[in-house]
């Protein structure tokens, strides 16, 4: 970039590289999403674009830099000061800001909690950068910093984001951004409560792959074999092309295409029970399951006698981890509408049985499906102890199967559970255990029924894990270019 600032010192502070780089630094949508790739030049794009916002407008350019962590923030700090400095700007460590010669002012911090997001009420920012947006959970806090993007100046405010598949958030981040598909701009109409006009915001997402970087590549020439001895072939692909369904650190790293099936009719005799974890300001899921009573060719893999299959599923969610808050009649009219015929054996969230002195959330479930369905509690054990079974190696031990069929599977319409449960994450604290803190609540659902009719290979059989999230039918990235 040669601006007046950097024209002045004599150098060129910093250049996009041609393609998504320099798309992202020249796009003009509200909100712009550039990610995929580790290496792919995201950093630098971020710190560039809020370089060219500074000289364009001066004083009343005042921008956020925001990331998870501290320690996380550092290295773009250093980076900014390698750019930065070239073009005059002046970093103030006390108050963690940039300041530039013209006025301009860049801030960066840190939300180590959601609820940090709180502070910044009646801030305003022309730009706000979040780095590893997939690094929040929910999309609250980030949500939050976008309405402090005001100027009483006029001038033109954006959020820009950038991040890597995985994380914590990576469910919401790929619902919202990655799934509308790659360079297609996205418009969503508001209401004017005050005077009744319509308001549209854009938003975009730019996919990065480290082909994107060549510079990094010229010095760095080992930086591709480095990746390549430091994760799987699956988790090295996802860092090479931006593959959004590949997971880092996925819990469930042995779900496959094996455990999703077409729909078929399931014969009259197969036994159907519901599981079910209860929610109300966060989802609640609730899933319709049949017993398979012989062996059944479903093309791509064949499903054993005594597997579960998943055939139908009601997942109370307004937005990705947002609750519908419905009552729990209304809940059990529902699940009664969805299916009317007969269910043994159906399971429910035990803390859907706790009394606060008057009925029980169990209770009016089962008054609302007009005492059609009658839930016990689950089995709620997590984590296998001293011996006992745990609910999360239930599922792991059906989902392998054996020699290759699985013990666990759903149609391809239970989309809630395809879209959860493949990119939980371990807990940081508790490797065995699964991070609460996700979009938990179809696992949690599957789990309990899985403890319902426990599972374990006959002695002698041969268990054949995949640890791959589409196994051998592995799906190419498909890119579009600028």
């Amino acid at each position: 970039m040669v601006g007046a600032t950097s024209a002045a010192l004599g150098a060129v502070a910093w250049a996009p590289q041609p393609g998504p780089q320099a798309a992202f630094v020249n796009c003009p949508v509200f909100e712009v999403v550039y990610g995929g790739a580790r290496g792919g030049g995201k950093t630098d794009a971020a710190l560039g674009d809020w370089a060219i916002h500074a000289e364009a407008y001066g004083e009343h350019a005042k921008g956020l830099f925001v990331r998870r962590t501290r320690v996380a923030l550092e290295p773009t700090i250093e980076r900014a000061k390698a750019i930065y400095s070239r073009l005059g700007a002046v970093w103030h460590e006390q108050k963690s800001r940039f300041v530039w010669p013209n006025g301009a002012i860049l801030y960066f911090r840190y939300l180590e909690k959601d609820s940090d997001a709180d502070n910044y009420q009646g801030h305003d920012y022309t730009r706000v950068y979040v780095e590893e947006l997939t690094q929040f959970r929910d999309p609250g806090p980030v949500d939050k910093l976008k309405a402090c993007l005001r100027s009483a100046a006029g001038v033109p405010t954006g959020f820009r984001a950038t991040c890597n598949p995985g994380g914590p958030g990576h469910t919401w981040v790929k619902a919202r951004y990655i799934d509308a598909g790659a360079w297609k701009i996205v418009r969503e109409t508001f209401t004017n409560p005050f005077d009744g006009t319509q308001i549209e915001l854009s938003r975009v997402f730019i996919p990065a792959r480290l082909s994107d970087n060549p510079l990094l590549l010229d010095n760095d020439p080992l930086y591709v074999a480095k990746l390549q001895v430091a994760g799987s072939a699956q988790l090295v692909k996802a860092w090479l092309d931006g593959d959004w369904n590949i997971i880092e650190g996925a819990f469930f790293d042995c779900w496959s295409v094996r455990n999703v099936v077409r729909p078929f009719r399931i014969p009259d005799g197969w036994p159907r029970f519901w599981s079910g974890d209860w929610g109300s300001a966060r989802p609640f899921s609730f899933g319709l399951w049949t017993v398979v009573g012989e062996a059944t060719d479903c093309g791509h893999v064949t499903l054993p006698r005594g597997a579960l299959l998943r055939t139908l599923e009601w997942y109370g969610a307004s937005k990705p981890n947002v609750g519908l808050k419905l009552p729990a009649e209304s809940v059990g009219a529902g699940l009664v509408g969805l299916y009317p015929g007969a269910t043994v054996g159906n399971v429910l969230d035990p803390a859907a049985f706790a009394s606060d002195g008057g009925p029980t959330i169990a209770e009016r479930l089962h008054q609302g499906a007009g005492r059609k369905i009658a839930f016990r509690g689950a089995d709620n054990k997590r984590v296998a102890a001293r011996g006992a079974m745990g609910g999360w190696d239930q599922m792991r031990s059906r989902m392998i199967g054996l020699d290759g069929q699985p013990m666990l599977a759903c149609f391809t319409t239970c989309v809630d559970s395809i879209r959860t449960i493949p990119v939980l994450q371990h807990d940081a604290s508790r490797a065995e255990d699964l991070d609460t803190e996700g979009e938990d609540h179809a696992a949690d659902d599957w789990r309990y029924a899985c403890m319902s009719r426990p599972w374990a290979p006959p002695i002698g059989g041969a268990v054949k894990k995949k640890c791959s999230l589409y196994g051998e039918e592995e799906t190419e990235g498909s890119w579009k270019t600028a």
